[in-house]
């Protein structure tokens, strides 16, 4: 079977998933036949195009912009931006269109890009697309959302219903074992990460990693930092100004984005802290290492998967980069890295019966037409 991928591709989640997935396609003796990565810039990154063993493509896709002085998520300037750029979406359009029907795939997996949904609704392709997405867990009647956001979640699952558009199913990622909803076609499997993960034996060494999405929010790390100058840290941002190594202090470390490098070092930590991105909690929940989730401000889908996480047993959750309760949550933290590994195991076993599904049912479809007409 033939697999094309559409992938929202701001940050590294869903691109990190898409890889996992061709890997665990491929081991399925399924064939990969590309994939159409979506960005504000329209560029690839250098970690996908390496890793991603078939043909990539880039196309300008509306993404998340945030407010400078307050460090947050701007809706507004999202939606603004979205608005200004509608013309080079319909190109965009028009070129996922173009390589869809050169590649001719069985099956789209759509990594949470709006303009992929948007393609099947507006085009409607016979070939049937499969959502994949933490987002879609949102969606279903028995998540916890944060409470009094009722704004924020009707923006968020609108968004969400916009990816799908066209679904045939949409595939809930979740760091637990999780319902179904099928009356919307949403089903739950387990996360997607990265085969390096499994080859990792975790050991615990005297520093704190912290990873975050935006590096406006330094400033709350070093401020902290500066008041407690003995505990290590060795944080990874984009900041694209500094050398790969910013020494900010002896014990306060700036590392630029390396997803090798950031999974060594998230090996030997003692704990991390992050800005609440659901693969990186999910790492360190396979690892065992203790987690501190930050979600950036007025990030909704941030704040859901802190939530969620501390539900799972990952670890606590907080409003800034303050990190004297996590020091003192760490001694306390239960490790959850066995439940989370048997359920991880069961990604693709979970994953290819879905798919398989949709065809049996389209089988049983044309068989059922066929003895309607006799």
């Amino acid at each position: 079977m033939k697999y094309l991928f559409i992938i929202q591709g701001e940050g590294r989640g869903h691109l990190t998933q898409a890889i996992a997935l061709s890997e665990m396609l491929y081991k399925s003796n399924h064939e990969v036949v590309g994939a159409l990565v979506g960005s504000a810039t329209g560029n690839i990154p250098a970690f996908f195009a390496e890793k991603f063993q078939s043909s990539s493509f880039s196309f300008a896709s509306p993404c998340l912009v945030y407010c400078k002085r307050t460090k947050g998520l701007d809706i507004r300037k999202t939606l603004t931006n979205s608005i200004l750029n509608l013309k080079t979406y319909v190109s965009s359009l028009r070129k996922i269109n173009t390589i869809i029907n050169q590649l001719n795939p069985d099956v789209i997996i759509n990594f949470y890009d709006v303009l992929g949904g948007i393609h099947q609704f507006l085009f409607r392709p016979k070939i049937p697309m499969v959502c994949i997405a933490h987002q879609y867990l949102l969606l279903n009647p028995d998540f916890k959302h944060p409470q009094n956001h009722w704004f924020d979640k009707f923006l968020v699952n609108t968004n969400t219903k916009i990816t799908a558009l066209g679904a045939t199913k949409k595939l809930a990622l979740s760091f637990t074992p999780f319902s179904n909803y099928e009356q919307q076609s949403i089903y739950t499997i387990p996360p997607l990460l990265r085969p390096e993960i499994t080859q990792i034996s975790p050991t615990t060494e005297n520093y704190i990693l912290v990873y975050m999405t935006q590096h406006s929010l330094a400033d709350e790390l070093i401020k902290w930092h500066t008041k407690n100058p003995k505990v290590v840290i060795h944080c990874f941002w984009d900041k694209p100004q500094h050398t790969e190594v910013y020494k900010y202090s002896r014990n306060l470390h700036f590392h630029r984005i390396n997803g090798q490098k950031f999974l060594e070092m998230m090996q030997n930590c003692k704990g991390l802290v992050t800005t609440a991105g659901f693969e990186s909690v999910c790492e360190a929940m396979y690892l065992g290492k203790p987690t501190m989730m930050i979600p950036v401000p007025k990030h909704y889908e941030q704040a859901c998967n802190a939530l969620d996480a501390k539900r799972a047993g990952a670890g606590i959750s907080g409003a800034k980069f303050d990190l004297t309760a996590f020091l003192s949550y760490i001694p306390q933290h239960q490790d959850i890295s066995t439940d989370f590994q048997t359920w991880h195991s069961r990604s693709s076993f979970i994953f290819l019966r879905e798919i398989e599904s949709i065809f049996k049912r389209e089988e049983q479809f044309q068989i059922q037409l066929s003895e309607t007409v006799l």
